[in-house]
């Protein structure tokens, strides 16, 4: 595409200040200076780019050149000045430009994420970052080590990653408080398990949550909710998975509902398990690890570091002390509801 034709507004005043500049040799004065740079503020705002104004000015320099003998050096150094004090113009301009996108983009982030705008307006605004929030949208956040803004290493990284493998389909990656976060529409499938991939490498580890796809212009802070719920369940559970899906912790925030409800499940079934020589955090951990392989005792002796033997006897105690029998489906149940519950609530370090 041709460059447009740069009109002669930006050239204003150049060629007299060439002229006088090359008879005198002089250096151009700070006001000459500073019009220059105006000018090359407003042809950056205007859309110009920077190349086609730069051979305007050596074109008009041509146009303009002096023919007075030992002119030459001094002009030279007059069209020196004059474009760099220009290009510094445009640069500020540029740099200005940058900032204002990036506070407006900040501020959409957060009024999207927490749902503080007027939706209708939001919806405008979101077409501009590349977001059609008409349309189901699903969230998923990583958390690594430390902490990272938009210009770090790592968020550059994901993003060349994600743009590599599917271009630009209306995703938009991001940050806030110091988590990686990628908003993608609800259909596509892949995005997210490939951000996810790519943050757990690129964080040395961390660990994602996805939301569930979230229709309307609410959906996206919803889906960020649950993906954030996600991580905090999973720290208050110790899960180890490097990637959760909220869609299957949904039994976990059910559980947590009535904290009483569940207090009174776990002191009710577990409670006579503090009774136990060493007290209930050995046994509780075994039920755990029970549970966790399937309800698998050899597995879970691997788990455990114990033995099969080992672990066989504390489950026989469990049952001696609780009156469950692990073998029954209706005691089975509810001793691995109490188990979660003993988790959700931090029991028995924390008294119920």
């Amino acid at each position: 595409m041709a460059e447009r034709e740069i009109p002669e507004r930006y050239l204003e005043g150049y060629a007299p200040i060439l002229a006088e500049v090359a008879a005198t040799g002089r250096r151009l004065t700070r006001p000459e200076l500073e019009s220059r740079r105006a000018l090359g503020e407003q042809a950056a705002e205007a859309g110009y780019g920077l190349r086609a104004l730069v051979g305007a000015h050596l074109a008009a320099a041509r146009a303009a050149w002096p023919r007075s003998p030992g002119s030459a050096d001094s002009a030279l150094a007059a069209v020196q000045q004059a474009v760099d004090a220009f290009a510094e113009g445009y640069e500020r301009a540029q740099r200005l430009a940058v900032r204002q996108e990036e506070a407006a983009r900040r501020e959409f982030i957060d009024d999207l994420l927490f749902g503080r705008s007027d939706l209708g307006r939001l919806a405008e605004r979101a077409e501009r970052f590349g977001l059609r929030l008409s349309h189901a949208h699903a969230v998923a956040v990583a958390q690594g080590p430390v902490g990272y803004d938009e210009g770090d290493a790592v968020p550059r990284q994901v993003e060349r990653a994600l743009l590599a493998r599917f271009g630009h389909r209306d995703v938009l990656l991001t940050t806030k408080d110091g988590r990686l976060l990628c908003i993608a529409p609800g259909h596509e499938d892949e995005v997210l398990p490939c951000f996810a991939e790519q943050a757990h490498t690129a964080t040395g580890g961390g660990r994602v949550a996805v939301g569930r796809p979230q229709p309307g212009p609410g959906g996206v802070v919803q889906s960020y909710e649950e993906a954030l719920k996600a991580l905090e369940m999973a720290e208050r559970l110790g899960l180890d998975a490097p990637v959760l899906y909220a869609a299957d912790l949904l039994v976990y925030p059910v559980l947590a509902r009535d904290r009483q409800a569940l207090a009174d499940l776990v002191l009710g079934t577990l409670g006579p398990l503090t009774a136990a020589r060493g007290g209930a955090r050995p046994l509780l951990d075994t039920l755990t690890a029970y549970f966790d392989s399937g309800c698998v005792a050899a597995e879970a002796a691997r788990r455990l570091s114990l033995s099969v033997r080992a672990t066989t006897y504390r489950l026989d105690r469990i049952r001696r002390l609780t009156g469950a029998d692990l073998a029954d489906p209706a005691h089975r149940y509810m001793l691995q509801t109490a188990t979660i519950g003993a988790r959700l609530l931090d029991w028995p370090a924390t008294e119920l």
